[in-house]
């Protein structure tokens, strides 16, 4: 795709890589075949391609006159985009479509003034998702305000309608926890911070995991949020922020001992922590660390395969003849492009797995997308759900706890992580929305039995 950018704007670092992106574009059309949005309104600018076109133009402007803010039709077609990636695992040209929609996110975020209930909005999510303390009081205060969800703008209406209405206790993991067995890996965990209040069950069920196959579990106690939630708001600062934290956090650790890992198991947060050397490659101080971290994180998926699963025993009885629909996450299937690896260990912990139809369209989650496009996501979301059903599978499993949550709250079978699962096989307790699916069909049975 041609661009003509000015020398001027090329010294910005930012600007000259979007160049390098879009000169890779040969609007050959493929992505449109894959892209959610383009799936749902057929209108080019709303497809990739029509996106780096839009794009283009926007950075065009504002080397014209740096003062001139994108025109609200520009913003609402980036808006639109999930950031699901597929396109980048479509097209045959390897357009880098992940850094320039993350790049003309941050430039609109810095030029362009949203409407008063849009930006108090965004600032809601960017203060209250990233802390889990926050988040766990913001969480009460929705279940509150849901009977009156309805008469909430659109978007605080979603927050508030999904907020679940009684919240799993507060777990505090141990900083380490020493390996079964012969020592093999020294890891540390991203304990997350909205998984870690909606779902800690999967922080335990890792460290079980990694222990059971002779994994010394280590948590950073400064660590804290990825950055991705404020990222994709457009805030580079915050998103840098949170990077270095982490960076600084992890850096200790393995400055205390070797350090083979950073173990991810809520797919979002590993695809922005791989991209860490990238968010600061400008940064002489934190650059090299950045990308050293980067090349240490790995999502738990690919961590089980390396290491092997190891089942010892038989299997637990109630496991027999379960079904597993494995519902991809677009943050590991495109992001990571790990796509295997959990299909594999599913097979190989002794479950019959199926996959959906069109397992690569976004479930309409990614991230904070479902509370401010929660029109398009609802119509994602009802889409996955029918393919999810058609499998007739007993549960769902993901590596990704915006998927498990968004899905989960409209789903008919239990859905668990793909972790749970895999603890589940190798000795560890039956996921909790399996114990609770099994009480509710014994009491259902016993009702029948008395009728």
């Amino acid at each position: 795709m041609h661009s003509n950018f000015a020398l001027a704007q090329l010294a910005d670092p930012a600007v000259s890589e979007s160049q390098e992106i879009l000169r890779h574009c040969v609007g050959c059309g493929l992505c449109t075949a894959t892209c959610p949005t383009y799936v749902l309104l057929n209108d080019e600018a709303d497809s990739p391609r029509g996106r780096n076109k839009i794009i283009r133009d926007m950075l065009t402007a504002a080397q014209e006159d740096p003062s001139k803010a994108p025109d609200p039709e520009t913003v609402l077609h980036i808006d639109r985009c999930l950031s699901c990636l597929s396109c980048v695992t479509t097209c045959p040209s390897d357009v880098d479509f992940m850094h320039l929609i993350d790049h003309a996110r941050v430039h609109v975020a810095q030029h362009y003034e949203r409407p008063p209930a849009e930006q108090r909005l965004r600032k809601m999510i960017a203060h209250w998702l990233p802390d889990p303390v926050r988040f766990r009081w913001a969480l009460r205060a929705a279940a509150l305000a849901r009977p009156f969800a309805r008469w909430l703008p659109a978007g605080m209406g979603q927050m508030v309608a999904s907020a679940p209405g009684r919240l799993p206790k507060a777990v505090r993991l141990p900083e380490k926890s020493a390996p079964l067995g012969r020592p093999r890996l020294r890891v540390a965990l991203l304990t997350g911070c909205v998984q870690s209040v909606l779902a800690p069950q999967i922080n335990q069920a890792t460290i079980r995991l990694l222990t059971r196959h002779g994994c010394e579990v280590v948590i950073a106690p400064d660590g804290g949020c990825c950055g991705a939630l404020t990222y994709h708001l457009g805030d580079i600062d915050a998103a840098r922020a949170q990077a270095k934290a982490n960076v600084s956090a992890w850096s200790k650790l393995a400055g205390d001992s070797s350090l083979d890992a950073v173990v991810i198991n809520a797919s979002g947060c590993g695809t922005m922590v791989k991209d860490y050397g990238h968010l600061l490659q400008e940064d002489p101080r934190w650059g090299d660390k950045a990308a050293g971290i980067a090349a240490k994180a790995r999502d738990i998926s690919e961590v089980m395969v390396e290491i092997g699963l190891d089942r010892q025993g038989n299997p637990p009885p109630d496991m027999a003849n379960l079904t597993v629909a494995y519902q991809a996450a677009c943050s590991l299937q495109h992001g990571q492009q790990i796509r295997r690896a959990p299909v594999e260990l599913l097979h190989a912990a002794g479950f019959t797995v199926k996959q959906p139809g069109e397992s690569h369209l976004c479930c309409g989650s990614a991230g904070s997308y479902h509370i401010l496009q929660p029109e398009l996501a609802g119509q994602l979301r009802e889409r996955k759900l029918r393919h999810l059903k058609h499998t007739g599978a007993d549960v769902v499993a993901s590596g990704n706890i915006g998927c498990m949550a968004y899905l989960g709250a409209a789903l008919d079978r239990p859905i668990v992580h793909t972790v749970e699962l895999l603890d589940w096989a190798t000795g560890g307790p039956k996921p909790p929305a399996l114990e609770t699916r099994s009480s509710g069909k014994a009491r259902a049975a016993t009702r029948g039995a008395g009728s």
